[in-house]
């Protein structure tokens, strides 16, 4: 049976759920790219003033911490040259257990075990107060350690996580930093963007993406433009500049989204399954920026949905929200203010008021 098409603004933000982040019925500030505009501001200022974290680390790893991602690496070392990091336990607001990408899953739980015998931090929440990076994330295990890391603490993982080992509520991704971008200094869209194509595609050379049949249907279309990677600084700009959408295959690469925020280019995300990892899911009105659209319906009905997108007004107004919330995935190499490092720490603070659980519920 073929799949059907299907069409889901709304989707992302099905999955928030009931993590201390309330959904307004009806969006007052039609203006603002945030769930709660009026709370991020000020607890941001607050987070830069108070947030406190303390590094757990593994003594033999502390000098010898290697991650697998430029993003990983980035906030790992935007965060220990911080002020964000206390060397006195009991000031932090949360725990970060640090660990390379290269252990082993008998490491990690060795290095939990130690924390729950050495601190007295681990056991008082039985780590819901700890996060971790892991850029895959972490698997479902047997062995009490892992059981408890996945379950309660927070996993900082990579965009788009693996499936299965990534959950809504409680885990975020970082965005993506793509150090092949042809665009370090692209300038934001001018208002007055011109759009020649409804829609352009950037093929990153997977195979998979390269040869599937929406890909070869659109190829054959004026009204979307195909590239590929190795397009030119000037050729991807023009590409971006006169283009309405930018369509991503969700789970291949998104890398480029934050140059399609950036310049105006309403992303599309192709996927058949909801999201449940967007970066900043939490805090940006992702159904009011990018479009979700399933394979399903091919070409024909992707045009469907985006011509929709610009006859009902919409399309304006994503296009707005989606250039001011684009800086929040903007990496520094000196952080920022509101850049994807602080946006990240934002998240965690938000996270920081944890469930004490009983010691009669553990196994």
């Amino acid at each position: 049976m073929a799949k059907s098409s299907f069409y889901f603004p709304v989707l992302v933000f099905f999955i928030l759920g009931n993590f201390g982040f309330v959904l307004p019925t009806a969006i007052a500030d039609l203006t603002s790219p945030y769930l709660s505009p009026n709370t991020i501001f000020p607890e941001y200022q607050k987070m830069l003033h108070t947030f406190r974290i303390f590094i757990c680390s593994p003594q033999n790893t502390k000098n010898s911490i290697s991650y697998n991602t430029p993003a990983e690496s980035l906030f790992h070392a935007s965060l220990v040259n911080s002020p964000f990091v206390t060397l006195y336990p009991e000031k932090a607001h949360l725990f970060f257990v640090l660990f390379p990408s290269d252990f082993s899953a008998r490491s990690i739980s060795r290095f939990v075990r130690d924390l729950r015998f050495e601190l007295p931090y681990w056991n008082r929440t039985l780590g819901a107060d700890h996060f971790y990076m892991s850029c895959a994330g972490l698997s479902y295990e047997s062995d009490r350690n892992l059981v408890e890391l996945k379950k309660n603490s927070v996993q900082i993982s990579c965009f788009p996580t693996p499936h299965g080992k990534f959950i809504p509520h409680k885990d975020i991704t970082l965005p993506p930093l793509n150090l092949n971008s042809s665009l370090p200094s692209l300038p934001r869209s001018p208002v007055n963007k011109t759009d020649t194509f409804l829609g352009y595609f950037r093929s990153y050379g997977d195979r998979e993406e390269s040869q599937s049949s929406l890909v070869n249907e659109l190829s054959g279309d004026p009204d979307f433009v195909i590239g590929s990677n190795a397009s030119d600084r000037l050729t991807h700009m023009a590409r971006l500049a006169s283009s309405k959408f930018c369509l991503f295959f969700y789970a291949v690469d998104v890398s480029g989204i934050e140059d399609a925020l950036r310049f105006g280019c309403v992303p599309v995300v192709i996927t058949d399954g909801p999201i449940q990892d967007l970066p900043f899911l939490d805090v940006l009105r992702w159904s009011e920026m990018a479009v979700f659209v399933g394979t399903g319906g091919g070409g024909r009905e992707l045009k469907h949905v985006l011509r929709r997108t610009c006859k009902d007004g919409s399309y304006d107004r994503m296009r707005g929200l989606g250039m001011k919330a684009s800086q929040h995935w903007v990496w520094n190499e000196s952080p920022q203010p509101y850049d994807a490092f602080h946006m990240v720490l934002y998240q965690l603070w938000s996270r920081r008021h944890v469930i004490r659980y009983a010691r009669r519920e553990l196994v």
